[in-house]
C-alpha cells in the first residue's frame, strides 16, 4: 500500500487528554476482530481512560498506541483494493478537519476491511461553511483522494454519511456556485449517498477531529480571553478598581471626585471604555470621555491613544480620514521620443465595424499617442504582434514599457518578448493604477473626444478614430507646452497652405538640430512640470510609515474581490500579513492567505497600514456569572446582572 494512502492514520497525534484517548479507542473498537489479543494490546491505554487515575502518558500506553497503529496500516486490517467489488466510502466533518475511509467487504470473511484513510485539516475559509457544505467538502475531499480507483470502478459505490441532507444533493435544483462546481465534479462518479447515524459513524468521525488540538494553538489569540464576557458596567469595573486599591494607595495628585487606577487594573478599565457593547469601540475622544467620568491614573491620555490605535476590531472595521500614504515617486523621465511607452485597453465600447476594444499607446516623452482598434481583447501573442505592426514598425524599439497587471502583461511570453526586444517591464501595483497614469488620462481624452464626434451614431466611433487621434497629438500638451507632433517631430504639421514654406526644411542637419532643440525643451518642460505636480499631489498625501520586511499590516478591502453578504459590513481592513518584500518606499509585497491567490501581492502603501503593538496583556479578570440556559426576558434582572457584570444588591 502507498504510505500517502495511510498517512492519516500514521502520523495520529499521541493523545494529550483522555477526550482525546478516547476517540481513538472509538476508532480501535470497530477494527478490534482483526487484531489478536486486543484487549491485551490495549489494556495500558483502556486504563487511562476511568477517571479514578490520572492521565498520564506512560512508556507502555506509547507502545500500545504505536503498536495499534500499525495494525491498522497492515494486513489483516488493512486489504488491497479491487475494482471489481464494490466500495464504501465513510466520511465525516467537524469543524476543524475532515476524515474519510475507503472499505471493501472481504471475500475471505465476508467483513468490511479498509483500504485507505484520509484525514484533511480545514483552512480557515472552509471553517467558515455551515454544517451541510462541510459534510459535503468531506465527499469532494475523499472522491478526489481516491478518484483512481472510484472514478473506473465497475460497480456503484457507496458514500455513508451522518448528515441526511445530503442524500438528495444530487437531485436538488438549486445549488449555489459552489455546490454547482463540485456537483460537476460528482458527475464523473457512480455513486450512491446513504445516510448513517453519527453513533455508527465513529471511525471518519476520529480522523476528522485531529486537528482540534492544532487549530486552537494556531487560532489568534484576542485582547480578551476566547469566552469571556465583554461588557462591564461602571458598576462592576468600578469594583475591580476599588479592589485593586486595597494594595495600592491614592497619589495625592488624583482628584477627589476619581478613583486612581492602579497599574494592573488599567487595561481592564480601557477594554470597559473603549471595548464594552455599551460603548461600541469609539476614537480616542469618546474613550477618554468615559474614562474621565470616574477615574484617573497620570497616564490616561497616553495610554488611551495607544490602546485605541492598537485595537483590532476599529483597525478592520474603520476607515482612516486622513490624506493617502505614500509620496508621489512619478517615473523617469526619457530623454528622447518613443523609448518609454505606456499601454492600454479600453473596453466596453460598441461595436463598430466589428471593433469593441481600443488599444492606447503614449509615448510618455512627447505624450503623442496611437489608439488602436481592436475586435476583442488579445491574447499576449496577438498584442506583440499589434505593437510590432503600429508602433516599433514606425518609432523602433523602446527600452521600456509601462501596463497594468492585465493578463496580457503579466504573462510569461509577453516578459520574454520584452527581455528579446531588450525592454524593461513596467507594472503598476495592485489595485493603484496611477502607477500607469498617463495611459489613463489619455483613455479619458479619447472617450471624451469619440462622445464629442459620435454622440448621435456610436456605431460610427471606429470611423471617428483617426481624427481623434490627430487632435490628441495636434494639441499642446500642458506638461510640456508642445504639441505630441511637435515633441517628437520638431514641427507642427501646417494646416494651410500658407504654413508650407514656413514649414520646409532646407537640409537634413538643421531638421536633426531642430529636432535635439525642441527634445531639450521639452525635456526641460517635463522636469519644471514633474517637480510642480510633485509638490501639489504631496499637499494631498501623507508621508507612508517606514515598512520593513516581516512587518505586519492590515489590507485595505476596498479593491479585494471578497464574497459577502452585504459589502457595508464588511469589514475595512483585512488580516494582519506579512510584509515580504519592500519593493520600493511606496510599494510593498505581502504573503497573502490561499483564498486571496489570485490577488497579485504587490500593493501601493496606501492600500496598507501597519499594526500597532497593544499595551501589555494582563492576567484574565475572574470568569463573569454564566447565563441560564434558558433564554431570559430581556427585562429580567438576573439577564442583565450577566450581561452588564453589574453588582445587584436587593433590599427587603
Amino acid at each position: 500500500m502507498d504510505p500517502a494512502k495511510v498517512q492519516a492514520v500514521i502520523d495520529w497525534p499521541v493523545p494529550k487528554s483522555r477526550v482525546e484517548l478516547q476517540r481513538f479507542l472509538g476508532f480501535a473498537n470497530f477494527y478490534r476482530r482483526f487484531i489478536r489479543n486486543f484487549g491485551q494490546v490495549a489494556a495500558p491505554l483502556t486504563a487511562l481512560t476511568s477517571v479514578k487515575t490520572c492521565f498520564k502518558w506512560s512508556v507502555s500506553a506509547q507502545g500500545a498506541f504505536d503498536l495499534l497503529k500499525n495494525r491498522f496500516t497492515s494486513a489483516p486490517i488493512l486489504v488491497t483494493p479491487d475494482v471489481s467489488r464494490q466500495f464504501v466510502v465513510e466520511v465525516d466533518a467537524s469543524e476543524v478537519g475532515v476524515g474519510a475511509i475507503l472499505s471493501q467487504r472481504s471475500l475471505s470473511d465476508d467483513k468490511v476491511h479498509p483500504c485507505a484513510y484520509f484525514s484533511h485539516r480545514l483552512s480557515p475559509s472552509e471553517r467558515n461553511y455551515d454544517v451541510g457544505n462541510r459534510e459535503l467538502l468531506a465527499i469532494r475531499l475523499a472522491l478526489g483522494e481516491w478518484r483512481q480507483w472510484l472514478e473506473g470502478a465497475t460497480v456503484p459505490f457507496v458514500v455513508w454519511t451522518d448528515h441526511r441532507n445530503l442524500e438528495y444533493i444530487r437531485s436538488a435544483k438549486r445549488l449555489n456556485a459552489r455546490q454547482a462546481r463540485w456537483a460537476l465534479f460528482f458527475a464523473r462518479f457512480e455513486f450512491v449517498i446513504s445516510y448513517r447515524p453519527g453513533s455508527k459513524n465513529t471511525k471518519p468521525d476520529a480522523l476528522s477531529r485531529l486537528f482540534s488540538s492544532s487549530v486552537a494553538s494556531t487560532d489568534p489569540e484576542g485582547i480578551l480571553p476566547e469566552g469571556r464576557v465583554v461588557g462591564l458596567t461602571v458598576w462592576g469595573i468600578e469594583r475591580q478598581v476599588k479592589q485593586a486599591l486595597t494594595h495600592t494607595p491614592s497619589p495625592r495628585a488624583c482628584p477627589r471626585n476619581l478613583l486612581f487606577v492602579p497599574v494592573p487594573t488599567r487595561l481592564a478599565v480601557l477594554q470597559w471604555a473603549h471595548s464594552a457593547k455599551l460603548a461600541g469601540h469609539p476614537g480616542v475622544r469618546g474613550t477618554l470621555a468615559s474614562i474621565r467620568q470616574r477615574f484617573w491614573w497620570p497616564t490616561r491620555e497616553h495610554d488611551t491613544r495607544r490602546f485605541v490605535a492598537a485595537c483590532s476590531v476599529c483597525a478592520q472595521t474603520k476607515s482612516g480620514n486622513s490624506p493617502p500614504a505614500g509620496r508621489l515617486r512619478p517615473l523617469p523621465i526619457p530623454s528622447r521620443p518613443w523609448s518609454h511607452i505606456a499601454l492600454d485597453f479600453v473596453t466596453g465600447l460598441p461595436s463598430s465595424a466589428g471593433k469593441t476594444v481600443i488599444l492606447t499607446v503614449v509615448d510618455r516623452f512627447s505624450k503623442a499617442a496611437h489608439f488602436i482598434p481592436l475586435a476583442k481583447l488579445p491574447s499576449a501573442k496577438e498584442t506583440a504582434q499589434i505593437i510590432i505592426e503600429n508602433v516599433f514598425r514606425i518609432h523602433g524599439l523602446p527600452s521600456d514599457v509601462v501596463s497594468d497587471r492585465g493578463p496580457q502583461f503579466t504573462s510569461q511570453f509577453w516578459r520574454e518578448f520584452c527581455r528579446l526586444i531588450g525592454a524593461s517591464v513596467s507594472l503598476s501595483s495592485g489595485f493603484h493604477p496611477q502607477s500607469n497614469g498617463q495611459a489613463e488620462r489619455a483613455n479619458q481624452t479619447i472617450g471624451r473626444i469619440l462622445r464629442s464626434l459620435s454622440f448621435r451614431n456610436p456605431a460610427s466611433c471606429s470611423e471617428q478614430l483617426p481624427w481623434a487621434e490627430y487632435a490628441h497629438n495636434s494639441l499642446p500638451s500642458s506638461a510640456t507646452g508642445l504639441s505630441p507632433f511637435q515633441s517628437s517631430l520638431g514641427y507642427q504639421p501646417p494646416l494651410f497652405s500658407s504654413q508650407f514654406a514656413e514649414s520646409s526644411v532646407p537640409s537634413a542637419q538643421a531638421f536633426v538640430q531642430r529636432c535635439e532643440r525642441t527634445w531639450k525643451r521639452v525635456r526641460s518642460a517635463l522636469c519644471r512640470y514633474r517637480t510642480q505636480t510633485v509638490r501639489a499631489a504631496n499637499k494631498r498625501r501623507t508621508k507612508s510609515p517606514r515598512y520593513c520586511r516581516g512587518q505586519r499590516v492590515w489590507l485595505s478591502t476596498q479593491n479585494l474581490p471578497l464574497k459577502t453578504a452585504s459589502r457595508k459590513l464588511t469589514p475595512r481592513f483585512i488580516g494582519p500579513f506579512r510584509i515580504s518584500r519592500v519593493i520600493n518606499p511606496v510599494a510593498v509585497r505581502l504573503l497573502l492567505p490561499r483564498y486571496l491567490r489570485r490577488v497579485h501581492p504587490v500593493f501601493h502603501v496606501s492600500c496598507i497600514k501597519p499594526v500597532l503593538c497593544a499595551p501589555a496583556r494582563l492576567p484574565p479578570p475572574p470568569p463573569p456569572p454564566s447565563l441560564s440556559r434558558a433564554h431570559p426576558s430581556t427585562g429580567s434582572v438576573e439577564f442583565w446582572t450577566c450581561v452588564l457584570g453589574a453588582v445587584v444588591t436587593s433590599t427587603s
